[in-house]
């Protein structure tokens, strides 16, 4: 099993982009994390800058390079734009995990390392995922600095006007792939790491007038890490997944969602803090909900007020909302979600507004239609 293997759950996350320093920023303003760690020229790392960002359990690393010569950096925002480079998960032991990985099939992409400094060391190792995209496996239990060697403090301690948004942690990382990508990438992450496919959407289920989609969703077997994966599906227009396609140039990580523990709340702060969502429902969809008779304790009205979805799967209800994509280009955007009373599915009753509302947001860019 994968946790007897080691696997904790995610460690962190980290973006390759044009400018760290105005990702950061943005990420401390607009979403509430802390700037807690910076690496760079000042720390002894002379090719890049990174920023470390926290809130609760959440870890965000942006990575920009400053010279030509990191040719990784360089070459991968110039392919794809801003965007996810790598997830990490948390082991217990980074070298046996490693190595059960790449036995089951997984693409080795680092070996594992040792990273060592006055404060003690930190281990990694990574395979590969989707195209440009890697798993990295860290374990930082002996380490007693600032997330890693190579960070340390915040060079400028600067006062960010926001409001507090309350995130708690990543509840899962989503794939766009190519079409018929989804069944191997299932099947690599399953085999590789002894997860499970936990759902998964065929021909129909998910699908909108104009457009829809494949979907799988493999996950840890304790349900500690969740990663669906999509590819596209035939449709009378181009689908957001294409789209993702076209725009990052190939397959890559489209989204993560992050948990909250009161979504109202966690909105309205991110609302006031400059975040753009995707548009609202049309009103239908909220009395649709009370025709329903949905027991949610949260106001429907609120709900409506702040356009988030609300769906039940099995046992609980889910709420959830998405941001528009965050960079110049329409690929990487986030989730913001709250599993209410031990919900574990993924909104699939959510689909056809919430496809619906990115379809808007295609049409006024002029993507909805296929090139001829």
């Amino acid at each position: 099993m994968a946790e007897k293997a080691g696997i904790i759950g995610y460690d962190y996350v980290e973006f390759y982009v044009g400018s760290a320093k105005m990702w950061a920023y943005w990420h401390a303003k607009a979403m509430g994390l802390n700037i807690v760690g910076y690496s760079g020229p000042e720390t002894g790392v002379k090719d890049k800058v990174s920023y470390l960002l926290s809130l609760n359990n959440i870890n965000i690393v942006v990575s920009s390079a400053i010279k030509p010569t990191n040719y990784e950096i360089a070459s991968f925002v110039e392919r794809h734009g801003d965007g996810v480079k790598r997830w990490a998960l948390k082991v217990f032991d980074v070298k046996k995990t490693f190595e059960v990985a790449v036995k089951n099939g997984g693409i080795p992409i680092r070996l594992p390392k040792k990273f060592e400094d006055e404060n003690g060391y930190v281990e990694e190792a990574a395979i590969r995922l989707y195209d440009d995209c890697e798993i990295v496996f860290i374990n930082r239990d002996n380490y007693k600095g600032i997330f890693k060697p190579g960070f340390g403090k915040p060079i400028q301690n600067i006062t960010i006007h926001r409001e507090e948004t309350g995130l708690q942690t990543i509840d899962h990382i989503v794939g766009n792939v190519r079409t018929n990508e989804m069944n191997l990438w299932a099947n690599y992450i399953n085999t590789t790491l002894n997860f499970e496919t936990f759902i998964e959407f065929g021909p129909g289920d998910i699908s909108t007038q104009y457009s829809a989609l494949l979907s799988k969703v493999v996950r840890s077997k304790e349900a500690v890490v969740k990663n669906p994966i999509n590819e596209p599906y035939e449709g009378l227009k181009k689908s957001q997944i294409e789209e993702f396609i076209d725009e990052y140039l190939g397959s890559g990580i489209q989204h993560v969602a992050i948990t909250t523990n009161d979504i109202i709340s966690t909105i309205k702060a991110m609302r006031n803090n400059g975040v753009e969502f995707l548009s609202n429902p049309p009103d239908t969809y909220y009395e649709m909900l009370k025709e329903k008779g949905i027991k949610v304790k949260e106001d429907i009205n609120e709900l409506k007020k702040y356009g988030i979805l609300c769906d039940t799967e099995g046992k609980g209800y889910l709420l959830q909302l998405f941001t528009k994509p965050i960079s110049d280009r329409p690929t990487f955007f986030y989730e913001i979600i709250q599993r209410c009373e031990g919900a574990e599915g993924f909104g699939q009753g959510n689909f056809q507004a919430l496809f619906e509302s990115i379809e808007r947001d295609q049409m006024q860019r002029g993507s909805l239609d296929r090139e001829e």
